[in-house]
């Protein structure tokens, strides 16, 4: 049985980024973004609302892990990609794989939703078996 460590969840507007976009361009989007999700997002016709729903869930993700954004952590850090049935999935790096290491979390669902307006998310940090105490 699978113990939940950690939830999180981020409602962002897709204005806001967009704006975001706007103003600060390739620099924002390299650095808040993988090239992975960059080539996602841009094959989408609603570009801005799904870059909009992978900021979202990489704010829900840090929430289920108890964490903020803070030195050693970078938004590429945290990937998150969908599989063949277009489910997301999360891909950790660097400081945010350290963290969940010291963490014993053994996986994090991700759901992402979005609309005109508002991109929603919401993380689920499970730990691992051994971590789990009765």
């Amino acid at each position: 049985m699978a113990h939940i460590l950690g939830i999180g969840t981020n409602i962002t507007e897709c204005l806001r980024i967009a704006r975001l976009i706007e103003r600060h361009g390739e620099l924002f989007v390299n650095r808040v973004y993988t090239p992975e999700e960059i080539r996602y997002c841009r094959h989408r016709t609603q570009t801005t609302q799904h870059f909009t729903g992978r900021w979202a869930a990489k704010e829900a993700i840090l929430r289920a892990l108890g964490s903020k954004w803070q030195r050693g952590i970078t938004w590429c850090d945290i990937e998150v990609r969908n599989n063949s049935g277009g489910r997301p999935v999360v891909c950790l790096r660097g400081g945010v794989r350290e963290l969940v290491e010291r963490l014993g979390v053994s996986d994090i669902l991700v759901s992402i939703s979005h609309c005109r307006t508002y991109a929603t998310a919401t993380a689920i940090a499970l730990a691992k078996p051994s971590t789990h105490q009765s």
